[in-house]
């Protein structure tokens, strides 16, 4: 059987799992070096299926590797930003689960437009796509022959495990502006804290990133995080994110939001303890959700839950000391930077999501790699050769009245790759 190809990424995140526990200093041998040849008594499996007997100095050298450069030195190659999305998202496979296990009669017609109409999946999305997904998955009937073994379990300290998703909230009016809104959260597997929450307009990974981002600079970088298949979670600038910062990125099975038990769990009990009392009516704008949101967690943190005994915050207390703390908050910028590549266009510009930006005009004509923050971009630079050069919002009518410099040597175009 012919293996897939692994991308540079794919290495690197595997690269990094092995050796996570030497990083996070979570292993239980007597030493690293034990902990390397344990690993390595026997072959390993790829993501890709294939089969690999690595050498305890290898995982030693990427050890190396990684406190010298962080993820950049666990990528074999250069990476490529290019991805795939599928046609029905996680959101949409899971409440076409929930819709036939409720109503087994429900053919994959009806799920389409009962999709279509709650949102879960744009109207331009095929209706063979429901269809072919029903019948791929045997859901014509309402059998469950597929019933997996689970078990209970807890995470012995504050910050081994966190889990987060995203909970579809009502439509709210704003500016005269009627919009759906989700809410992202983060949870911790011991303590039931929660560390990160936030109300937006749109489930995105940079909305994600966010929360993330605010969650470690509040509580210290956990040793893993558990999460679901969805775009906002499962892409490039992710994984190169949670290996800087040294948090072990697991995904939960597809369609299978029992796996996520706790964090799904603390959505129904958000629902039925606060959000089924708001008049969402009244509330006119995010950032009052939001505010109201934050009265809802510090209740939350402060109560005790009722499967430990505890409050979140004691048994945060408690174990808080065998989590990792960021080195700085520049270090936790830095870690959270988006990496993307643009070629700069003859006029010195270049294009991030529609908006244009000036670049220095030695780059015109080349390739370069763009560190930027979501929703920071005055920050935002081209990193070239080890140095940062910032990039401006480009402004036409401000460029129009600027004398040109011209001082730079000529660049000859039509040697430049395209």
């Amino acid at each position: 059987m012919k293996k897939s190809k692994m991308s540079p990424l794919d290495i690197a995140h595997f690269r990094f799992a092995l050796i996570a526990p030497v990083i996070q200093r979570t292993y239980l041998d007597p030493s690293a070096a034990a902990y390397y040849r344990r690993v390595c008594e026997k072959p390993l499996m790829l993501p890709n299926g294939s089969v690999f007997h690595y050498q305890p100095g290898t995982l030693e050298k990427w050890v190396e590797y990684y406190n010298k450069h962080g993820m950049d030195g666990l990528i074999p190659k250069e990476r490529s930003d290019k991805g795939a999305t599928r046609v029905l998202p996680d959101t949409a496979i899971c409440e076409i689960h929930r819709l036939k296990e409720k109503y087994p009669r429900l053919n994959a017609t009806q799920i389409y437009y009962k999709l279509v109409q709650d949102d879960f999946i744009p109207a331009v999305v095929s209706v063979k796509a429901v269809q072919r997904f029903v019948k791929t998955n045997d859901l014509k009937s309402a059998r469950n022959i597929n019933v997996k073994d689970r078990k209970a379990f807890e995470e012995e300290y504050f910050g081994a495990l966190w889990q987060a998703d995203t909970c579809y909230l009502p439509h709210i009016t704003e500016n005269g502006k009627n919009r759906r809104t989700y809410l992202i959260m983060i949870i911790d597997d011991h303590s039931r804290l929660i560390v990160g929450g936030e109300i937006f307009y749109s489930d995105n990974a940079y909305n994600f990133q966010k929360v993330l981002k605010n969650a470690v600079s509040a509580y210290g970088i956990a040793h893993k995080l558990y999460i679901d298949n969805g775009s906002a979670y499962k892409n490039d600038q992710l994984t190169l994110i949670m290996g800087s910062i040294g948090m072990v990125e697991l995904h939960a099975p597809v369609a299978d939001g029992a796996s996520k038990g706790k964090v799904e769990r603390n959505f129904r009990t958000l629902k039925n303890r606060w959000l089924y009392g708001l008049d969402v009516s009244n509330i006119t704008s995010l950032k009052e959700f939001n505010e109201l949101l934050s009265d809802y967690v510090r209740k939350h943190n402060t109560t005790i839950h009722s499967a430990t005994g505890q409050t979140p915050i004691d048994r945060f207390i408690l174990t808080k000391d065998r989590i990792k703390v960021p080195k700085s908050k520049e270090w936790l910028d830095e870690c959270f930077y988006n990496r993307i590549t643009r070629k700069v266009n003859n006029d010195s510009c270049i294009s991030i999501d529609s908006v244009y930006y000036d670049a220095p005009q030695q780059f015109i004509g080349m390739k370069v790699e763009i560190r930027f923050l979501p929703g920071i971009m005055e920050d935002a630079y081209i990193l070239y050769d080890g140095k940062p050069y910032p990039i401006h919002a480009t402004d036409k009518v401000a460029n129009a009245r600027t004398k040109r410099n011209n001082n730079f040597p000529k660049i000859d175009y039509s040697r430049k790759e395209s």
